[in-house]
């Protein structure tokens, strides 16, 4: 008898129109989104790992796989860190039996052996059966913060990608990408001025962007360079 999938788990993915394959500016890593697309799909790599620092989109290509199972009909689950840290240690029970599952944040809570285990033997189980699996981490599957030493192959099981940061100027498409989304008129010398001046990961401009919008809204004002140094100041 299949086992059940975990009662306390917060599996629902509502599909959004944020984090897509359509809004990820690929760069150097378009296999790796190739791929994604696939696996989400039901067509690809029966496991993905993808590694790399903060804000080089793992988390987007996580949800853009799922948005692209959830609107196939296929079911999905995310599952970060918030959700797996308040959960114990045999969370993963029965989640086999769901298409896609996308596991991200390895590196903060893969924190005893007992999550490696259960992680250990989800790999194992998805393996063996017609579900898929993507995970990502800040740091790579061989990397010390495993100490099981066959998790650290298992999570090799499947293509690994470190991604790599894009260009000024994809940034500068991503950044105007986000805004377009949003509802808000971002001109490519305010873009430009962003990541000129500011934290260049895509993670903490995108804050900025969020910061930038309701300051607009607010002030009924346009976005330009000064409104930008009246926001941040000169930092």
């Amino acid at each position: 008898m299949a086992s059940l999938i975990h009662p306390q788990l917060p599996l629902g993915f509502e599909p959004g129109e944020l984090y897509t394959f359509d809004s990820f500016v690929a760069g150097s890593n378009s296999v790796a989104a190739g791929l994604a697309q696939q696996t989400a799909a039901g067509a690809g790599e029966k496991q993905l790992y993808f590694w790399g620092g903060r804000g080089l989109g793992k988390s987007h290509l996580l949800q853009a796989s799922c948005n692209l199972a959830a609107k196939n009909q296929r079911t999905v689950c995310y599952l970060t860190r918030a959700e797996i840290l308040n959960q114990p240690a045999d969370i993963f029970e029965g989640l086999e039996q769901l298409e896609l599952i996308c596991l991200d944040d390895l590196e903060s809570w893969l924190t005893d052996e007992s999550r490696e285990t259960a992680l250990f033997d989800l790999i194992n189980r998805v393996r063996e059966g017609d579900s898929y699996l993507i995970m990502a981490s800040e740091n790579p599957p061989d990397e010390a913060f495993i100490k099981l030493p066959d998790l650290r192959s298992r999570l090799s099981w499947g293509p690994v990608f470190q991604l790599q940061n894009l260009t000024d100027r994809e940034k500068l498409q991503a950044l105007r990408y986000r805004a377009k989304q949003n509802g808000l008129e971002l001109p490519e010398n305010v873009a430009a001025y962003l990541i000129q001046r500011y934290p260049r990961d895509m993670f903490a401009l995108f804050e900025r962007l969020a910061v930038l919008d309701k300051a607009s809204m607010a002030m009924q004002r346009k976005l330009t360079i000064p409104l930008v140094r009246s926001v941040f100041g000169e930092e």
